[in-house]
């Protein structure tokens, strides 16, 4: 068994006292208290059909609602109340000189009130275990609201609405130890307790949060175990950055497909001039298209224990899969020492471009070439690159086409931000180039 010593980052204030025993009362996010409570209900729209409006919903919201009035109003709301653990938007930033833009971040709280423990990196699955930290034991206070399927063509949105048990609600909550403004966690299904594993279903949640959102300067990312994800219960996480991430600048190659995707409207590409090796998936003609064949290739991963990232971009429609060998080579000692001292651990954010770094000495000496070497061994080897990409290939279902010439393929990154309200865009938030 490989074990690392780990420090993980505390995500909720109920975290380090998880072994109490708080029993009903609490107002937690348990079976003793979430089917008796009432929290505000964001209903997205699907393609299903329509059903009637419920009295005290507040039909088609304006299009910026759900982000800019809902998730970061109320994230900063939770911000006044003192409920995170430091100001993150106090925290420095820019952008390191260089043609890949990689962007660092100052965040000397993130390495502040820790406890120590053996995580073990070498099963990437491992059953959900009611004994440790979840987010069943997270105060009520740090939800922000309920996201979840309203069933028809239009969003819905409640100030209060009740819990059904027989359809466990899924709730987005603040991170308290945020990397950047408007940190949030999307917790699908949160008393079904669910390890920390993607499924189609909460991969197309995750999907619609994006979309809802509407702003590509807000992604969502996802960390298995065994690649950076501290708590093994399923979640996502999501923040807003007013600049692009350098993957999302990246050229890509798309890769042929002969069988496989049918009418989906999917593409697949590799990426390219990038120190992590992955795949970039888009397009698809219904946001369930691309969850399902993005999904799919999460759960051959998964299943076949390689650790992996995920980063959702562009709305909703672009999707960056990176397995990765971090944490395996960091067990292995494979890493070097100069690399470690800076204590960044690798997950969807660093990978993505954005490098949290928790010393002053690092911030101010960061480079590209730092951050492109810290990159590189987080990425898989070409050769071990290729062979995963073929195995998610045949137990998708796709088949690659043989082409003669596919540099006509070759496309530059497609980021386009859009102009947003600065309503929620305090001067300490912004990164300035």
């Amino acid at each position: 068994m490989l074990t690392i010593k780990r420090v993980p980052t505390v995500l909720s204030n109920y975290q380090e006292d998880a072994s109490e025993s708080r029993g009903c009362g609490r107002n937690c996010l348990g079976k003793c208290c979430l089917p008796v409570s009432k929290l505000p209900l964001y209903a997205f729209k699907s393609d299903s059909k329509r059903p009637i409006s419920p009295s005290g919903a507040t039909d088609d919201p304006p299009a910026d609602f759900f982000l800019n009035s809902l998730l970061l109003g109320q994230w900063e709301d939770r911000l006044n109340r003192g409920l995170f653990r430091y100001d993150v938007t106090a925290c420095e930033t820019k952008v390191i000189p260089g043609e890949q833009g990689f962007i660092a971040q100052l965040n000397e709280g993130r390495h502040l009130k820790k406890r120590p423990t053996e995580f073990r990196v070498d099963r990437v699955l491992q059953p959900f275990d009611p004994a440790k930290f979840n987010f069943t034991k997270v105060g009520q206070e740090e939800v922000l609201f309920r996201f979840e399927d309203g069933g028809g063509h239009t969003s819905l949105f409640f100030d209060s609405a009740s819990v059904d048990e027989a359809n466990p609600p899924s709730v987005v909550a603040i991170n308290v130890s945020p990397i950047e403004y408007g940190h949030v966690l999307l917790i699908p299904r949160v008393l079904d307790c669910l390890p920390q594993r993607i499924d189609a279903e909460s991969f197309l949640l995750a999907l619609h949060m994006a979309a809802e959102a509407g702003n590509p300067c807000f992604r969502l990312g996802y960390n298995s175990l065994g690649a950076f994800a501290t708590i093994n219960h399923l979640h996502f996480q999501a923040y807003y950055l007013s600049v692009p991430f350098p993957v999302e600048k990246a050229p890509t190659r798309e890769i042929p497909i002969a069988k496989g995707l049918a009418d989906s409207g999917v593409k697949i590409s590799l990426l390219m001039n990038y120190p992590v090796r992955g795949l970039v998936y888009e397009g698809g003609n219904t946001l369930k298209d691309l969850a399902d064949v993005v999904a799919n290739s999460c759960i051959w991963l998964q299943e076949n224990n390689i650790p992996f990232n995920v980063l959702i971009s562009d709305s909703g429609r672009r999707i960056f899969l990176f397995p990765q060998c971090y944490a395996e080579k960091q067990a292995l000692g494979e890493v070097p020492q100069e690399l470690l001292d800076t204590q960044v651990n690798p997950a969807v954010w660093e990978i993505s471009g954005h490098m949290v770094l928790k010393r002053r000495k690092d911030y101010e000496e960061a480079t590209e070439d730092y951050a492109w070497r810290l990159l590189a061994e987080v990425s898989l080897s070409e050769e071990r690159f290729q062979e995963v990409k073929a195995y998610i290939f045949e137990a998708t279902g796709l088949v690659e086409a043989e082409v003669e010439d596919t540099d006509a393929n070759e496309n530059k990154g497609t980021y386009q931000p859009t102009t947003a309200s600065t309503t929620h865009f305090p001067e300490g938030c912004l990164v300035l180039q």
